[in-house]
Order: structure tokens, then C-alpha cells, then sequence
């Protein structure tokens, strides 16, 4: 054999040894971040085998819970920091853009935020303080460390209406403004993000552009909305989901694609949305897959998959991040949400942290 030859199967080899190496950031990192939100028992138990899916796959971090308001602050003036450093300290040593969600959210508030000494329920003017002082506090901690937050969470109701959280009740409408602002000043290098679920509804869609349209002519910084994407394999329609995409991005914003991931159980007539606060009674026809996918559902997850992934690499001039609502099936939210103790198949890992064959196609779709 010549030096040619020799040559030429070296090249092959170290061809194909790169390519089977290759994870989504390599080929979806060319056009947006492509991120996984982790858990604190994730990182507290050293959970290698995640650690490895996030090294290989994943260019970006978000904490599912560590950073919301409960964890962070769990009493008045009293942080508590430890958790969320480590997900910072890991993001750091494993190169990740990290991402923080969420500042103000109407959901895992501490009990405190809402009632002062005597259970009462606050003044305008005492919320305002404590809301302030919760964003410059906990951005101010994270300045120059976190890419960018997800200021305000799912402020707008499904009939495109401000939703009746305790913020807007006490405060009004000016909430929003006013936590963006401080988010601002807080870091004012870091992106600002608003984020909801149910986008592709067009009354929603049309408050969210309006919302963003306000803030902008008021000189308030947001950076992008963010599109929850807790979708499945029959809903949102794909056109609908497609036009908020435009519609976003016409408003003057990015789009991120925020909390990705695929349900495929059936759920009773009255689901929709989002929304935490919807819970059903457990009953064995909502949990039909115990013991895996039939072929024909696993067809029809995948599909729906790529149809997702073509949309994002049309509009990737509009988007700058998608990413997945956790990282293997079993840790995902869909188990027991909106019932408990269901098996669920919504994301793009197994079990075992094994890739579904579907990534490969997606990855394909991209080269």
C-alpha cells in the first residue's frame, strides 16, 4: 500500500469517526442554540449519563426549577443561591450558554410574596419593592454569567386577555414594564426574554406581538419571545404555530422555541394549554403505552418531529434558540402532568438517555 492509499483511508476513517460523533449542536448549532433543561437531582447525583447526552448534543442549559422564584428565595430577603450555582458551575465547565427562567412567574411564588405580617393581601406599591428587589437581587448575582432570562412567564390568557395573576390584580398591566426595566438594570448586557405557552393561538398571538409592540415604543429592552411548545402529535395546527413564528418576528423580536417536546398520550376533552393547575383523575385510557410505543405511534411521533425541525430550519433567520423541555423520557413533566403516573414518550432520549433514531434524520435534515 502507498502513501496515497494510506493517506486516503486515514481520511476516511477520521471522516467517519467525526461523523459518528456528531451531535445536534453540530449541525443545528450553525443556525440557533439548541438547549435541554436539567434537574437539581441531575446535577446533585452527578447523573453521568446525562451529562454526556448535554456534552454531545446540547450547546445551551436551562434549570427547570432551580431559578424560579420558590427555589431562589424561599422567604422574604433570604436567598438561597446553591442550587442555581451549580448549574451555572456546570454550564461553565461544559461550555453551555446558560439561560434563566424565570424572574416573575404567577406560579411557584413563595407564600410570602402575595400577604404581608397579618395575611393580608399587600399594597401595589409593597409588591412593586418586593418584585424589584427579587430581579436585581438574583440577576444582579448571575450579571455577566447567565446569556439571558425569561423575565415574565405566561402573562397572557388564552382568549388574548392580561391573565388575572396576582401581579396583574395588585399591580395591573404595568407589571410587565416594570420587570423588564429591572431586569435591565440589573445586567444590562444580559437578553430579555418574554415566554408563554400556546402561541400558535391567534388571540394569544396577536396580545403577545401588541405586548412587544408596547414595551419597544415605551424604549424597554426585549430581545425575543419565547414559544413554549408543549405540542402534540395532532395539535397545534402546524400553519397556525408557523404564522406566530412570522408574526413574532415581524414585531421587531427573535423567536425562541423555549420548552420543546411532544406529547402522545391522549388526555380527556377538557385539556388545553399549558397551564400547571390542570390535573385529571388517573384513569388507565389515558395511559395506553405502558410497555412502549406501537410501531405506528412511533412513526407518527417521529414525523411529527420533522415536520417541527423543517419549520425551525425555514425560520432559522428568525431564531435563535430551540430548546427541549428536559432531556431523557423518564424525567420529563408529561409523566405526570396533567396525570399523574402516566408513561410518556416526548422527548428526542429514551429512558436510558439512548437517542431515539429520529435525531439522526433531524440532523440529516440540516446537512
Amino acid at each position: 500500500m502507498n502513501m496515497k492509499q494510506i493517506f486516503l483511508l486515514l481520511t476516511t476513517f477520521l471522516c467517519l469517526t467525526s461523523t459518528a460523533q456528531e451531535g445536534l449542536k453540530d449541525v443545528l448549532g450553525q443556525h440557533f442554540l439548541i438547549g435541554a433543561t436539567m434537574n437539581q437531582w441531575q446535577l446533585s447525583k452527578k447523573d453521568s449519563a446525562a451529562f454526556s447526552v448535554i456534552d454531545r448534543h446540547f450547546n445551551a442549559v436551562v434549570a427547570e426549577n432551580v431559578m424560579k422564584m420558590d427555589a431562589l428565595q424561599p422567604s422574604n430577603g433570604v436567598f438561597d443561591f446553591r442550587h442555581a450555582d451549580e448549574l451555572l458551575e456546570f454550564a461553565q465547565k461544559h461550555h453551555q450558554t446558560l439561560i434563566g427562567h424565570c424572574l416573575v412567574w404567577h406560579s411557584q411564588v413563595p407564600s410570602w410574596m402575595f400577604i404581608d405580617k397579618e395575611g393580608q393581601t399587600v399594597s401595589r406599591e409593597v409588591l412593586i419593592e418586593r418584585m424589584r428587589s427579587h430581579i436585581a437581587t438574583v440577576v444582579g448575582h448571575y450579571k455577566g454569567k447567565v446569556h439571558g432570562w425569561d423575565v415574565v412567564n405566561e402573562a397572557i390568557a388564552d382568549d388574548g386577555t392580561m391573565r388575572r395573576s396576582p401581579y396583574y390584580n395588585i399591580i395591573g398591566e404595568e407589571f410587565i414594564e416594570i420587570a423588564f426595566r429591572a431586569a435591565h438594570e440589573a445586567d444590562p448586557q444580559a437578553e430579555l426574554y418574554y415566554n408563554d405557552y400556546s402561541m400558535a393561538n391567534p388571540l394569544k398571538r396577536k396580545a403577545a406581538c401588541q405586548l412587544v409592540k408596547r414595551l419597544k415604543d415605551k424604549g424597554i429592552r426585549i430581545d425575543a419571545v419565547g414559544m413554549q411548545s408543549h405540542v402534540g402529535l395532532n395539535y397545534p395546527d402546524l400553519s397556525d404555530y408557523e404564522a406566530t413564528i412570522d408574526s413574532l418576528a415581524a414585531c421587531g423580536v427573535k423567536v425562541m422555541i423555549t420548552e420543546l417536546d411532544i406529547n402522545v398520550l391522549p388526555n380527556p376533552n377538557a385539556f388545553g394549554g399549558a397551564a400547571v393547575e390542570q390535573n385529571y383523575e388517573y384513569q388507565q385510557r389515558w395511559n395506553p403505552y405502558v410497555k412502549g410505543l406501537p410501531t405506528s405511534k412511533q412513526q407518527e411521533l417521529e414525523q411529527r418531529w420533522l415536520a417541527l425541525f423543517d419549520i425551525y430550519k425555514r425560520h432559522a433567520q428568525q431564531i435563535t434558540r430551540v430548546n427541549l423541555w428536559g432531556i431523557g423520557d423518564h424525567n420529563s413533566w408529561l409523566n405526570n402532568w396533567p396525570i399523574k403516573g402516566r408513561t410518556n414518550y416526548p422527548l428526542l432520549f429514551d429512558r436510558e438517555y439512548k437517542e431515539k433514531p429520529v435525531i439522526k434524520k433531524i440532523m440529516n435534515l440540516y446537512k
